[in-house]
């Protein structure tokens, strides 16, 4: 059976056998576990202790809770990415076999967070590292003590890259030699100038 919330394909095997651990807990506390979840999506974090307290009752083991926290990022992570109604997710929940009034706390929760868990989960799947700044150096060395003539300058690049995902610059150095350092600047030239790979014909904007 295919199912929205997955993307109209069958449900992951793995889910399907948490569905009968999410049945343990009260849909009450289980409404609460949602929220938990929803904010860890939404990038707010979530309180892990908390999640234990509300799981003491059907006293699971690490195991359990993880499983419980894994299945549930999975289905309201999934809903939202594939747009479903909190209707529809309620009731495929309960084909699954999730008692009713479980998939009702859950699908609430899940409604009333559903526009801004969307917003967070779209900003995410853009985020690309950033190239923050280029600086470069050449040196020139005319010998060495193994040779005693080099005369070859050495290109000293170093990129600062801002992570997507984490915000931070991260520093990355390189040396290359001068045909590998022309090489670079021929394939920036190829790339600044789609008319010099034949695919547009209405000449170049940028300086080649």
């Amino acid at each position: 059976m295919r199912f929205r919330f997955c993307g109209d394909l069958d449900c992951p095997d793995w889910v399907l056998a948490e569905i009968s651990t999410l049945a343990k807990i009260s849909s009450v506390k289980l409404k609460l576990i949602c929220g938990q979840v929803l904010k860890d999506l939404q990038g707010e974090g979530t309180d892990y202790e908390k999640i234990l307290k509300l799981t003491s009752d059907a006293k699971f083991e690490s195991g359990d809770v993880k499983a419980t926290i894994a299945v549930l990022s999975f289905i309201l992570s999934s809903a939202a990415k594939h747009s479903v109604d909190s209707d529809s997710l309620s009731s495929e929940l309960q084909q699954l076999g999730l008692p009713k009034e479980h998939a009702t706390g859950l699908c609430r929760s899940y409604e009333e967070k559903q526009s801004p868990l969307q917003d967070s989960l779209r900003a995410r799947s853009l985020r690309l590292n950033r190239l923050d700044s280029v600086s470069w150096r050449v040196d020139h060395t005319l010998s060495s003590s193994e040779l005693q003539q080099v005369n070859e300058p050495l290109v000293h690049l170093k990129f600062t890259v801002r992570d997507g995902d984490r915000g931070v610059t991260e520093p990355f150095a390189m040396t290359v030699s001068a045909e590998k350092f022309r090489v670079l600047l021929a394939v920036e030239t190829v790339i600044l100038c789609p008319a010099v790979t034949g695919e547009l014909g209405t000449g170049c904007s940028a300086p080649c």
